[in-house]
């Protein structure tokens, strides 16, 4: 069980680990206060977070993270992303405005309304959008100065047949998604990747889902950072939509330790 007074965790690894494995989309977790602004019922709502959650990315990481000699540090959110998500831009220049579902989420995955017209998140932006930010600048300045490098590795699942509100759902889905960036994600970070889970039936690169998580004060400024994003299409390791996990996830989380593990190599 989540802890809702708590909006995120830094787990720490080892001292010299660049990396950063970044859960931000694992949790259900609403505070009362903030349900009670969702026009949804109980069970709208809970079959919501079926669809919206990338249910079990958390153990995921975990897995990874205990598997590894060198600790990668985990960043992980403990509310769901129907409070804030963390990864949308808070202003137009947020694509996903476009469907309702900015840094605060208006509508549902099948584009309904999740919240009333005329409300507007600026109180969510404040009260967890923005320290979480700043929480995950000061992450990875961290990492940057104990290490003199950043890696940021998201960690989030997709499910296999698109959604409505899907803005690039007619593309390829395959088992793995790498989602790159043209500036923070180096070659060689790719091919570890696709190294990493090649047994898992394929990797595919930003379809459905592009781009990676970089914070603003690093993104396009400073190449020290490096990003990918990892989409793990759900079937590979869940029941969906919102079901329990299978013996794909300790696999998923072995491979992505060895990712991390290569990623100490890479300079």
């Amino acid at each position: 069980m989540n802890d809702t007074s708590t909006p995120f965790r830094l787990l720490p690894g080892a001292a010299d680990s660049p990396v950063l494995l970044h859960v931000p989309h694992s949790s259900r977790a609403i505070p009362g206060n903030i349900r009670r602004g969702i026009v949804l019922d109980d069970g709208a709502l809970e079959k919501e977070l079926d669809h919206i959650t990338d249910s079990h990315t958390a153990e995921i990481a975990a897995v990874a993270a205990a598997a590894c000699e060198t600790t990668p540090w985990r960043f992980v959110n403990q509310l769901s992303r129907l409070v804030i998500d963390p990864e949308r831009f808070p202003d137009e220049r947020e694509e996903m405005l476009a469907v309702g579902m900015g840094a605060v989420y208006m509508r549902t995955t099948h584009c309904q309304v999740l919240r009333p017209d005329g409300y507007e998140g600026s109180d969510l932006v404040r009260r967890y959008f923005e320290p979480y930010a700043a929480a995950m600048t000061a992450a990875v300045d961290a990492r940057l100065a104990a290490a003199g490098r950043a890696v940021v590795i998201d960690v989030h699942s997709y499910p296999t047949e698109p959604l409505p509100y899907e803005l690039h759902g007619d593309g390829p889905r395959p088992p793995i998604c790498l989602g790159t960036d043209p500036v923070h994600t180096p070659t060689g970070l790719l091919d570890a990747a696709r190294e990493a889970f090649a047994a898992f039936g394929g990797t595919g690169t930003d379809s459905p889902f592009a781009g990676t998580y970089v914070p603003l004060k690093h993104y396009g400024r400073d190449e020290r950072v490096s990003a990918l994003m990892i989409e793990i299409r759900r079937d590979v390791y869940m029941e969906e939509p919102g079901g329990q996990a299978g013996p794909g996830l300790q696999a998923l989380g072995a491979a992505l330790a060895g990712l991390v593990e290569a990623v100490g190599w890479l300079r």
